[in-house]
């Protein structure tokens, strides 16, 4: 258990803040689970546990993603508050996928509520729009992406607070074993279905027997207790790359050969030459 100074507190904040902001935007993937964590984790002083809660998180966050009008699960919120209530609470990393799991369906609720309210702003920026007042237009625009910041800094300020003492030990407590671990046991089947989705967009055929090489190997490593790391296995990736991309023909430059030179044009240039010899010789 760690305790929560008043310092920590206004950096989780605001880390916070900025994970809800980027959520929207897109632009530095400040929300997703690997950065959200290990800043979080920063804040409060111990970036190594926020670095392998947002490692365990990205797993799960893989299948999470907007399609259409379909809102996807927050991953912002449940990055910023299982890294808190896991750090300062004390609880496991198993229990951080759980929490995930359950914020994560709270986060897409609110998340939904927070871009209803901004379509009155969206509203009155067309107003403005209408009357060229540029300035008004981006102050919409600002307060629009506030109120995204403010949905995921209030309630990870809040789990903050709260987890600097005991209240996080006994709530947690306080829930039946039967629901964590079955929040654990659908974590795990959200990982699952993440990398399927993701094998599934990169339409990667040519390329699936590397995945279960990977796989093979690293529980056959895992089972005989090797001590073979994911750098490694990263490392052997990257040399099997090479390798294919070197011995694959889609990925050499065709050798181009000389072209042989038609008969018809060399039989005419030496007609030439020929009627220039008789004109000389005249």
């Amino acid at each position: 258990m760690h305790d929560i100074n008043a310092v920590q507190i206004i950096l989780v904040t605001l880390v916070a803040f900025l994970v809800g902001c980027d959520a929207v935007l897109d632009e530095r993937m400040f929300y997703r689970p690997i950065i959200a964590c290990t800043l979080t984790g920063l804040a409060m002083g111990d970036p190594t546990t926020g670095i392998m809660i947002g490692g365990s998180l990205e797993l799960l966050a893989l299948g999470w993603m907007n399609v259409g009008a379909a809102m996807a699960p927050d991953a912002a919120l449940a990055s910023t508050v299982s890294t808190v209530v896991v750090i300062a609470g004390g609880q496991t990393q198993k229990d951080a996928i759980g929490i995930a799991v359950s914020v994560a369906i709270a986060g897409q609720a609110l998340t939904i509520f927070v871009r209803t309210i901004n379509v009155f702003f969206a509203h009155q920026a067309d107003r403005f729009a209408e009357q060229a007042n540029i300035r008004a237009i981006e102050v919409m625009h600002f307060i629009a992406l506030a109120l995204q910041g403010l949905r995921v800094a209030i309630p990870t300020a809040v789990v903050a607070v709260l987890a600097s003492g005991d209240s996080v030990e006994r709530a947690f407590k306080a829930i039946p074993h039967v629901i964590t671990d079955g929040l654990s046991i659908a974590g795990g089947f959200v990982v699952v279905v993440g990398y399927a989705m993701v094998i599934n967009m990169m339409k990667a055929r040519k390329l699936m027997p590397f995945f279960f090489i990977g796989f093979v190997f690293a529980t056959f490593m895992t089972t005989l207790n090797t001590g073979v790391t994911l750098v490694a296995l990263g490392i052997l990736g990257v040399c099997l790359a090479f390798i294919y991309v070197q011995l694959n023909p889609e990925f050499q430059e065709p050798a181009r050969l000389p072209q042989p030179v038609a008969a018809g044009s060399s039989g005419g240039g030496g007609a030439d030459l020929d009627d220039d010899l008789d004109d000389e010789l005249d």
